[in-house]
């Protein structure tokens, strides 16, 4: 009896200490975006670009920080999507490890 009771107390206890993560953060559920999201939205921008979309450009997000890496045909198209995916929310930064690919 005192085992089960025991065992009680320690799952109330559990259930208080995670559901409380969402209070420490500072975040609703609904204001919760991740980065699976975010790369998403952004890998339909970079299709929707008709600069960039016949471009092999790889999207990495890591708690809304964002590291593009791949090629663009110049540094218009680049400066372009960067101000694009800094508009998307939950975006806190933009690195850009584009390269510029050589026409031949």
């Amino acid at each position: 009896m005192k085992r089960i009771i025991l065992l009680t107390v320690f799952m109330v206890f559990g259930l208080a200490l995670f559901s409380g993560c969402a209070a420490v953060k500072g975040e609703t559920t609904g204001e919760y975006i991740d980065d699976s999201t975010i790369t998403t939205k952004i890998n339909a921008d970079i299709v929707k670009d008709p600069d960039a979309h016949y471009f092999k450009i790889e999207v990495t997000t890591t708690q809304g920080d964002v590291v593009l890496q791949g090629f663009v045909n110049n540094r218009n198209t680049e400066a372009r999507l960067v101000a694009k995916i800094k508009e998307i929310r939950g975006v806190k930064s933009v690195k850009s490890l584009l390269k510029v690919e050589e026409k031949k």
